[in-house]
């Protein structure tokens, strides 16, 4: 069980990691946060606030990376003290992770860069808890590996996410089996209920998305028993500057935590 502020990750009920995809501008930011605590509180849920200062991983150049990495820590830091909420956000090279641990209570390893030993070790020595996101190109049972890396560098509180795997070049498949074999290994599992549906680098340069399908695989995760729920969501997903086609509205997130938590409701 890892602890984060006043939130229990394996415990009873899963933790929701959920917010936009990047820190656009401090007003979409602050909305989202709001609105969140607001429903997941209703719905009697813990929230970890989530949102990246920088995008590193893009397809194209021309893709949105960042607002700037110390004025969107800025603002993360801000959602931190304003609402109360415990933060997480990427680290994507070894020179940033000091400076995102100064505002995040948790540190996350992305997909893409899962295996970049020095990455996991840096964000493992900060001493806050590392959430890694499996690659879609790796095998549940290898992410033990992975999370040694981070338990060798002192740091025991590791989480380990779900995101898909690729199947084929332009689409992803989630393996549910994959949730089971990562618990099996000794870590919280935690499902990312929107990158899993992601259909990555289409031919405009962009990834898209099936968020039609986000509530339904969200309930499959709880049914299987995992710690966390992972989501991504926005105002206004198709004018997001980054996974527009993949995020759920935040007008959905009240109807995503009531079928959560009526598969829970179901299995007590």
């Amino acid at each position: 069980m890892i602890r984060i502020s006043e939130i229990e990750i394996g415990g009873p009920r899963p933790v929701i990691i959920a917010g936009p995809c990047a820190v656009e501008s401090r007003d979409i930011v602050f909305r989202t946060a709001e609105s969140a605590k607001k429903t997941a509180e209703k719905r009697g849920f813990r929230l970890i606030f989530k949102s990246s200062y920088k995008k590193a991983n893009r397809l194209s150049g021309k893709s949105f990376a960042t607002i700037g990495m110390h004025e969107a820590l800025r603002i993360l830091d801000e959602v931190r003290t304003v609402f109360e909420l415990p933060i997480i956000t990427d680290v994507h090279e070894v020179v940033e992770v000091r400076g995102a641990a100064e505002v995040a209570d948790v540190l996350q390893i992305p997909a893409y860069l899962c295996r970049q030993t020095e990455l996991v070790i840096a964000a493992a020595k900060t001493g806050k808890p590392v959430n890694i996101k499996k690659g879609q190109f790796m095998a549940a049972s290898d992410m033990g590996e992975i999370a040694k890396k981070a338990v060798m560098a002192g740091n025991e509180n590791v989480m380990l996410t779900e995101r898909g795997t690729f199947f084929g070049y332009h689409d992803l498949v989630v393996d549910f089996r994959s949730l089971i074999i990562l618990k099996e290994l000794g870590y919280p599992v935690i499902f990312d209920s929107t990158h899993s549906l992601q259909l990555p680098s289409s031919a405009d340069g962009t990834s898209g998305g099936q968020p039609q399908y986000i509530i339904p695989f969200a309930k499959a995760a709880v049914a299987v028993g995992v710690d966390g729920l992972f989501l991504e969501i926005h105002p206004d997903p198709p004018s997001a500057l980054c996974d527009a086609k993949s995020m759920l509205r935040l007008d959905l997130f009240d109807e995503y935590l009531e079928a959560v938590d009526r598969i829970l409701s179901a299995e007590g």
